[in-house]
């Protein structure tokens, strides 16, 4: 099996990369991928910063081939996401999407590649998930299951998937009322992330990943997911361009190693209560706060 190529998005945070890209040198297939990090330019004031970054960047090893793409304007994220995962994934047919604050367990890339392997042929499949929220799942005796949510904490795609992703947050909105699936896009209401697609057509914030969950809901498409974290999260510090507002979501990763085996395409009944348990469990002047701010649980959507 050839390793799905690894995409990391960089911008002007030194310690917080160092500590993704240590992490991801430990992977077990780290020394057979191939890894592409772009490196967004510096807005006013941040040069010095982006270039402490750039200096890192070059000195990193332990992958099979390292590209670095440094972009001279600074871009901001959402446009360097969907032009990096494009560019990759239509280059190589799959790809493994990271960015600078995601600390990976030492089995990420294995159980992203078993998946890539393992799905690729399921259409309904459309997104892996290395994020799990901090949800006991150990009574279901599934160390994978579906769930219709993507998350943007360490992930993976297909070409022909991905290829689904549409940046129109209007036609987006507008197709998810005509087909009757806004209260299921807010998982049957437990959590707004139609706030957010609205905040971007009002052009308020600029985020990809709530347009991705737009497009693959709209698509019938469902996400793998660990039934333990295989990503922790390190940007909760104020140091992002949209930190994490709450440590209600916030989990360390595993240490074990999650073993695949294929089961139906189609969401479990029981971690579907759970996860709408859980985000119904928050409290609503917190929820409120998160619904507002959702590119803060997506990290920097």
């Amino acid at each position: 099996m050839k390793p799905a190529p690894i995409v990391l998005f960089t911008y002007n945070r030194l310690d917080h990369t160092r500590q993704t890209v240590g992490a991801l040198q430990k992977n077990n297939l780290a020394s057979d991928s191939e890894l592409f990090i772009y490196s967004d330019g510096p807005k006013t004031g941040q040069e010095k910063a982006v270039a402490d970054v750039r200096s890192f960047l070059n000195t990193i090893n332990g992958f099979k081939k390292i590209t670095i793409v440094e972009h001279e304007k600074n871009w901001g994220l959402a446009d360097s996401v969907v032009e990096g995962v494009t560019s990759i994934v239509n280059t190589y047919g799959k790809v493994i999407v990271l960015e600078d604050d995601i600390v990976t367990s030492r089995y990420f890339l294995q159980y992203m590649n078993d998946a890539l392997v393992l799905y690729e042929n399921e259409k309904r499949v459309m997104h892996i998930n290395g994020y799990c929220p901090p949800i006991d799942f150990r009574k279901t005796d599934e160390d994978s299951f579906f769930y219709r949510v993507t998350m943007s904490w360490g992930w993976a795609t297909w070409q022909d998937r991905w290829n689904k992703y549409s940046d129109d947050s209007q036609t987006l909105l507008n197709q998810l009322v005509k087909k009757s699936l806004l209260d299921y896009f807010d998982i049957d209401g437990s959590f707004r992330f139609s706030s957010t697609l609205r905040a971007n057509v009002r052009q308020e914030i600029k985020t990809w990943a709530v347009k991705w969950y737009a497009s693959v809901t709209l698509s019938d498409g469902l996400c793998l997911n660990p039934s333990r974290s295989l990503v922790q999260n390190i940007g909760n510090d104020g140091s992002g361009t949209n930190a994490l507002a709450s440590e209600n979501f916030l989990t360390k990763s595993t240490t074990e190693n999650i073993k695949l085996k294929k089961q139906p395409v189609e969401e479990s009944m029981l971690i579907s209560k759970k996860i709408k348990e859980y985000y119904s469990s928050l409290k609503p002047s917190l929820l409120e706060k998160l619904v507002l701010r959702l590119q803060l649980l997506l990290k920097k959507v």
